[in-house]
């Protein structure tokens, strides 16, 4: 079987190709073309004939530039894919590492007492749910980041939004419960999907209660008018905090900061993943400002639904108080 070389090698030989094979006749050829016109600048044939060896070497430049940008972008792309590949393969390694040992376990009988079996098949389930749940959060961010997950437009009550996402950050914190600081101005309208919305402030109200000490957890929501073509959605904490040349990063799949790593806390990196493909998908945008060691501030900027239209919303049903929250 022969071998190929990946994409991203292929990518960067065709540029080099292409660099060879057009760029150095083009220079050479313009050279040529200022001596024609250096020389015969007397004889209007000779002139003619310069002028178009360096036009058709500034066209030849011109193709060398857009083609070895469109290389260079499928360069870029191939190794994202790589790296995507690579992530993936390595937190799927584990829960099925876990499964195959729990399996050879059962099968090969080396557990006797029942209780001691029926603890191994609890944990196998336990795994299989875990696998199940990455390769889900994998299907969904997907579907989202190419455009085939159906989000709903209609008039969301921000305040809704906001309910739903304490809710769900209460089930995924019911051991170690914190009070969440909330602080709303209403009514606030935005047109989208209430259910991934609220998903993502979720994303980030659980990002904060992972990454912040247990001691002091500092934890507030805040949403008020940006403008007054915008809604300014704010999550702060008092954690860990990103430093500036992981920023860029930390919203891609299977990205996680290094203060993240060493805290060894649990987590894949798809959180602010999929919070990134929401927001973008409802044409807004996030921002992050952050300083290590004194917290993180995420910042969604969505668009805000006219007057005339926010009144004739459903206002929603107020079951919260929008004061501090035990979450």
């Amino acid at each position: 079987m022969r071998f190929r070389a990946p994409a991203n090698v292929q990518l960067r030989r065709a540029q080099l190709i292409l660099m060879l094979a057009t760029l150095v006749p083009t220079v050479l050829m313009t050279g040529l073309g200022i001596v024609i016109l250096a020389v015969g600048s007397e004889s209007i044939g000779i002139l003619i004939a310069g002028i178009l060896v360096l036009t058709f070497c500034t066209t030849s430049i011109t193709g060398y530039i857009l083609g070895s940008i469109f290389v260079q972008r499928g360069a870029s792309l191939a190794r994202v894919q790589s790296d995507f590949l690579s992530s993936v393969s390595h937190e799927l390694r584990t829960p099925l590492t876990s499964i195959r040992m729990f399996i050879e376990t059962l099968r090969d009988e080396r557990l006797t007492d029942p209780i001691d079996q029926r603890k191994c098949l609890d944990l196998l389930e336990q795994e299989v749910h875990r696998l199940q749940g990455l390769v889900d959060r994998l299907i969904e961010l997907s579907r989202m980041e190419t455009g085939k997950h159906q989000f709903e437009r209609a008039p969301v009550s921000v305040e809704a939004v906001v309910r739903d996402a304490l809710a769900a950050f209460d089930a995924a914190t019911l051991s170690t419960p914190v009070l969440i600081e909330v602080e709303l101005e209403s009514p606030l309208f935005v047109t989208g999907d209430r259910a991934t919305l609220a998903q993502a402030l979720s994303n980030l109200l659980t990002n904060a209660w992972k990454y912040t000490p247990a001691e002091d957890k500092r934890i507030s929501l805040r949403a008020s008018p940006h403008g007054t073509k915008y809604v300014e959605i704010v999550v702060a904490d008092n954690g860990l905090g990103i430093p500036r040349d992981e920023r860029k990063h930390i919203f891609d799949k299977f990205e996680r900061g290094r203060s993240a790593i060493a805290s060894r806390t649990g987590g894949v990196g798809l959180g602010l993943a999929t919070v990134r493909a929401i927001v973008r998908a409802h044409r807004g945008r996030i921002e992050l400002d952050s300083k290590p060691g004194r917290g993180s501030v995420f910042r969604i900027l969505l668009r805000r639904l006219p007057p005339e239209q926010a009144a004739n919303a459903e206002q929603p049903e107020r079951d919260r108080p929008a004061a501090a929250l035990p979450a």
